[in-house]
């Protein structure tokens, strides 16, 4: 069996497909080094010269179809059904189809939905609705990902494209389940880190995730919670028939506590290689057998989970900076997603990847900053500057 694997960065997948001991090739934008020492590669940058778009994708996706039995597709692909139904005409999904796509990722469907079920939400307007005449709402794009676009309302208008969520403060959160269309199981619950300054962050943009969620109470915190999550990702599953590894965003409502749905993200999220970390069990695998059967509660043994804390960091580059022709402050265990000597990355843009893990939230934390400053301080000296 031959695997396709398509998206803006197919690393981690990869990553977890092999571990499986599935063949897998990849297209993706990014084509990073460690990733093409790891399976075949084709990258929309470095192979063709070509932006990332679903457009650009789909000129190179025929290049590997008629070579793979199967496909699996990660983000941006859920904001595009029309490009998951053109892959469906040629390939087998292992994943959400196109119409699941046009369900769960219609945020007017979604809200409608989670209204009726009694699921909290964040209240929404689009811009068809009366906009609020207060402030405290976020901007939002209806096709985004990864914070990418949101920022704090100016009060002018919606644009279109666009649409508002009121901004609730308590913590944001990220769930990863596998589900197969009746039944969804939580594999893990995580701290979303959100426009961390040290990172390259900004506004909302994703910076990475911490697992598991930490709990002042963790006993009945966790398991309370745990229980709503979990007949909430249940209750979605069966209302879009969600298959596959799926994630769920959320914020702890500081108020309340309780879990109030901000996105349904149906393909694979970016914080399910930090569970496999954590469990050392195939993410990937479990991919594939939900999507070509049934799930259990004995489907992932949670037994197996280790209790450090795992993190994972996205370093954005600070300002426009050339990656050292050589590579080895890179080339180490806690760093992936490593670009190509001499590379120039842009500023905002992904440097690499950094994980990090302690005997607590903070220590975890803390770990991910050292190993930042350490690769920052690293470009500069070799590139002859100063770190200040």
């Amino acid at each position: 069996m031959q695997i396709l694997i398509i998206g803006l960065s197919t690393r981690a997948l990869a990553e977890s497909a092999v571990k499986a001991g599935y063949n897998v090739v990849t297209i993706d934008f990014f084509g990073d080094f460690d990733q093409r020492r790891l399976v075949k590669n084709l990258s929309l940058m470095r192979d063709f010269n070509l932006p990332p778009s679903e457009k650009n994708f789909l000129k190179v996706f025929p290049i590997f179809s008629s070579q793979v039995d199967f496909l699996v597709y990660t983000s941006p692909f859920e904001n595009f059904p029309e490009t998951v139904k053109k892959f469906e005409n040629k390939l087998k999904i292992l994943g959400n189809d196109h119409k699941c796509l046009k369900k769960s990722r219609n945020w007017r469907l979604v809200r409608s939905f989670l209204k009726e079920s009694g699921i909290p939400f964040p209240e929404t307007i689009f811009p068809e609705e009366r906009p609020p005449h207060s402030g405290g709402w976020l901007e939002k794009p209806e096709k985004g990902g990864g914070g990418y676009k949101i920022k704090l309302w100016g009060g002018k208008g919606i644009k279109r494209g666009f649409f508002l969520q009121k901004q609730i403060k308590g913590k944001p959160c990220s769930a990863v389940f596998v589900a197969d269309g009746e039944k969804g199981l939580i594999l893990g619950l995580t701290e979303q880190l959100i426009g961390i300054k040290e990172f390259g962050g900004e506004d909302f943009k994703w910076c990475g995730n911490i697992f598991p969620l930490e709990f002042k109470d963790r006993m009945n915190g966790e398991s309370k919670l745990l229980s709503r999550m979990e007949k909430i990702i249940n209750t979605l599953t069966k209302a879009f028939n969600l298959r596959g590894i799926n994630g769920l965003d959320f914020i702890i409502n500081e108020e309340t506590g309780d879990p109030v749905i901000t996105e349904v993200n149906p393909r694979y999220p970016a914080s399910a290689e930090l569970i496999e970390f954590s469990s050392g069990i195939s993410v990937f695998d479990l991919h594939v057998k939900a999507c070509s059967g049934g799930i259990s509660d004995s489907f992932f043994p949670i037994g197996r989970r280790s209790s450090e804390y795992f993190g994972k960091a996205i370093l954005y580059a600070k300002k426009d900076i050339k990656i050292p022709e050589e590579l080895s402050v890179f080339l180490s265990g806690k760093i992936k997603d490593i670009p190509f000597p001499g590379e120039l990355i842009r500023e905002g843009k992904p440097v690499c990847s950094v994980f990090s893990t302690g005997e607590t939230r903070e220590v975890c934390f803390e770990g991910l900053l050292r190993t930042v400053n350490v690769i920052e301080k690293q470009i500069l000296r070799v590139l002859g500057e100063t770190s200040g």
